[in-house]
């Protein structure tokens, strides 16, 4: 009986792997099949949002996969809003986007079942609480930094620090939103002074790019930002610790790259550093 029992038990878990892969290959294949998501309408997306779940139901690998599907979205800056002045625009979209709008709104898709679950999700991650702890859609309490919302934001969460010794990472003390000449930047009658920690140039490579999740966020630290009160200018996402998916004004479009080779061009690089996060869904 012994013998019988592990000659059915190990083709049976075979059997079990096998469908594992298939169901995983199936869902990939499917997500080839879809409509480019710029050309959708709000009740198509509804229809189609139900089916990311179904054959995603891991959250990383719907973020993720959500990620992917929106590569190739035509790029414009600056098309996020409150859908009333003094910023008029929606407050989510699919049919544009730039770096910030690919990560907010790709998260808020991932945690979500309709349209309307994915505008009411945005405003929960897109917006600071009031004093009552309420969530309003408004200019001044939208999270306009990027800094500021990966290290307190808990949807984007900041693990820098836990993928380098304190001795590998560079620091910079700033004020965000305070310029060099004490004005704010942006009129929102706020500032935060912090430290922002962040992996200096030297300290990316192959052996980084091991250490990280399988699906997080990038911020691009830009040191001649910091005299505007500001420490990031541009972030996307690195899926399978290699790629970056992230909205490209060079590219004009959403595209998914090589992250090495997007960050170290013959040029030489762009920015000083970088900050990785990770995300976090809104039911913890």
């Amino acid at each position: 009986m012994g013998i019988g029992f592990r000659m059915i038990a190990v083709p049976a878990v075979l059997v079990m792997l096998g469908m594992g892969c298939t169901r995983r290959d199936t869902a990939w294949e499917w997500l080839d099949e879809q409509p480019h998501p710029w050309t959708l309408s709000e009740e198509q997306v509804s229809t189609v949002l139900p089916e990311f779940r179904e054959h995603f139901p891991d959250f990383q690998d719907r973020i993720k996969a959500l990620a992917i599907w929106r590569v190739g979205t035509p790029y414009e800056i600056f098309k996020l809003g409150e859908e009333v002045e003094p910023d008029p625009d929606p407050i989510i979209r699919v049919d544009v986007s730039d770096c910030t709008g690919h990560i907010l709104t790709t998260l808020s898709l991932a945690q979500s079942a309709s349209w309307e679950q994915a505008r009411k999700t945005m405003v929960a991650i897109h917006y600071k609480p009031d004093s009552t702890g309420r969530k309003r859609p408004t200019y001044r309490s939208r999270w306009h930094y990027t800094t500021d919302r990966i290290t307190d934001n808990p949807s984007t969460v900041d693990i820098t620090r836990t993928l380098a010794t304190e001795e590998d990472l560079a620091s910079v003390e700033i004020v965000l939103n305070r310029q060099e000449d004490g004005s704010e930047f942006l009129d929102l009658d706020w500032s935060r002074p912090i430290t922002a920690w962040y992996i200096p140039n030297e300290r990316i490579n192959p052996s980084l790019l091991r250490r990280l999740p399988e699906v997080c966020g990038v911020a691009f630290v830009k040191p001649s930002y910091f005299k505007m009160g500001m420490v990031v200018g541009h972030e996307g996402m690195v899926i399978d610790r290699r790629d970056l998916v992230h909205a490209s004004e060079s590219a004009g479009k959403t595209e998914r790259v090589d992250f090495l080779d997007y960050y170290f061009p013959q040029g030489g690089p762009f920015y000083d550093g970088i900050m990785i996060y990770k995300f976090v869904p809104l039911d913890g």
